[in-house]
C-alpha cells in the first residue's frame, strides 16, 4: 500500500502531558483512505487533522453503517514506540465489517495505516505513567442516498489522541451497576461488532448508573435477563474460589483484545480459566459465601479496571473490601509492562515502529 504523507504547516502546541484526561485532545495529523465500489480501497494518505465535509444525505447519518476500533501506542523508557496486538484489531475490524456489510480491509493495510500515522505524530506520545497515545480507526458509509442498503463508498480514517487514565480514579476500584431494566444486545444482533449503535443503546442505562454514583453498567443477556455479559466499555472477569471466570463469547459480547490477553496470561501462570455462562444469582451466592474474591474489567482504554462494588436491584456487593486484588494488580502490571517495553514480550504481542 502506497501512503502519501502531507505534513501540517501549522503544528499545534503540545498539551500538558501530565494533565491530559481521555479523548479530549487530538494530534496534528490523521490517516484517510477511500473505498469506491469497483475500485476497492484507494488513495491512502496521512494529512493534517481537519474537519470532514459530508452531505446531509450521507448514509452514515441515517442508517448508522459505521464501525470503529481502539488501540494505543506507547513510548517506552528505551525511546521505542510500540503498538499492542494491532493484528487483532485488524481482524476484529473485518469481523465488524462483515456484520455491517462494509467492505473487507486487508489486515496488513490496517496495521500499516496505523503505523504510518503514529510514526508521523510520534512526538505526541506521552511518557508519563499511565499515559499513552490512543488510536481511533473508524469507517463510515458516505453515499448520498436515503434508501436502506449498503453504501457503495466509504471513508477509513484514523485519528490520534494523547490520553491519560480512562477513569479519573486511575487503578482505584470502581462501582458497577448491573442493569435490570434495559437490554443492549441479543444473539443474532450486532452486539459482537464494534459499532456506534451498541454504545448509543447503552446511554440511557449509563446515565441512570452515573446518577446513582456508579462508573459503568454491567449488562445481562437480552433473553433470560439473568446471565452476565459485559460492561459498557469493558469485558468482565470474576475470581471465584481461585478460578478466573468470564462470560463465554456468544454473539452479543465484544471479543475484547485485552480479554484475550488476560485469558492467555492467566493460563500461562497456571491459573484455571473458565469461559462460560455465569448468572447474577451465582454472583450473589458467591459473594454471600465468600467465594467471590475479585472482579475486574478489561479493555483497551482502561487496560484493567478493578471493581470494588456491584449493585443488582437492592443488593450491593462489596468486592475484596473495595480494594484492588492481587490478580488484577498483576495483570495490570504485566500488560502495561509489555506495552511500554519494561517486560520481555514472550508472546510476540508488541509491534515496534
Amino acid at each position: 500500500m502506497q501512503i502519501k504523507i502531507e505534513k501540517t504547516l501549522t503544528p499545534k502546541q503540545k498539551p500538558d502531558f501530565k494533565n491530559l484526561g481521555f479523548g479530549k485532545i487530538f494530534t496534528d495529523h490523521m490517516f484517510m483512505m477511500n473505498y469506491t465500489e469497483g475500485e476497492g480501497w484507494h488513495d491512502a494518505r496521512v494529512v493534517p487533522y481537519q474537519d470532514l465535509t459530508l452531505s446531509p444525505a450521507c448514509m452514515v447519518f441515517h442508517y448508522g453503517q459505521e464501525m470503529f476500533e481502539g488501540l494505543k501506542a506507547y513510548k517506552g523508557v528505551d525511546g521505542k514506540v510500540r503498538l499492542f496486538r494491532p493484528d487483532m484489531n485488524a481482524k476484529r475490524t473485518n469481523s465488524s465489517n462483515e456484520r455491517l456489510c462494509i467492505p473487507q480491509l486487508p489486515e496488513e493495510d490496517f496495521v500499516e495505516a496505523v503505523k504510518s500515522v503514529v510514526d508521523v505524530d510520534r512526538d505526541w506520545i506521552p511518557t508519563e505513567p499511565g499515559t499513552s497515545l490512543y488510536v481511533r480507526p473508524f469507517i463510515i458509509a458516505t453515499d448520498d442516498f436515503l434508501g436502506v442498503a449498503p453504501s457503495k463508498t466509504y471513508l477509513f480514517i484514523i485519528i490520534l489522541s494523547p490520553s491519560g487514565a480512562y477513569y479519573a480514579s486511575g487503578l482505584a476500584p470502581v462501582g458497577i451497576w448491573i442493569e435490570d431494566e434495559y437490554v443492549r444486545a441479543v444473539r443474532g444482533g450486532i452486539g459482537y461488532a464494534k459499532t456506534g449503535g451498541n454504545y448509543a443503546a447503552s446511554l440511557a442505562a449509563q446515565v441512570k448508573a452515573h446518577d446513582d454514583g456508579y462508573s459503568q453498567v454491567l449488562w445481562l443477556d437480552g433473553v433470560d435477563r439473568k446471565y452476565i455479559e459485559e460492561v459498557g466499555a469493558m469485558n468482565i472477569f470474576f475470581k471465584i474460589n481461585g478460578k478466573i471466570v468470564t462470560p463465554v463469547l456468544n454473539g452479543s459480547i465484544l471479543p475484547g483484545i485485552t480479554r484475550n490477553s488476560v485469558i492467555n496470561l492467566c493460563k500461562s501462570w497456571g491459573m484455571e480459566v473458565e469461559e462460560r455462562k455465569i448468572s447474577v444469582e451465582e454472583l450473589l451466592e458467591a459473594q454471600t459465601s465468600g467465594a467471590l474474591e475479585e472482579v475486574f474489567g478489561t479493555g483497551t482504554a482502561a487496560v484493567i479496571s478493578p471493581v470494588g462494588k456491584l449493585r443488582y436491584k437492592n443488593d450491593v456487593m462489596i468486592i475484596n473490601n473495595n480494594e484492588i486484588g492481587p490478580v488484577s494488580n498483576k495483570l495490570y502490571n504485566t500488560i502495561t509492562g509489555l506495552q511500554n517495553g519494561t517486560l520481555k514480550d514472550e508472546f510476540g504481542w508488541t509491534v515496534t515502529l
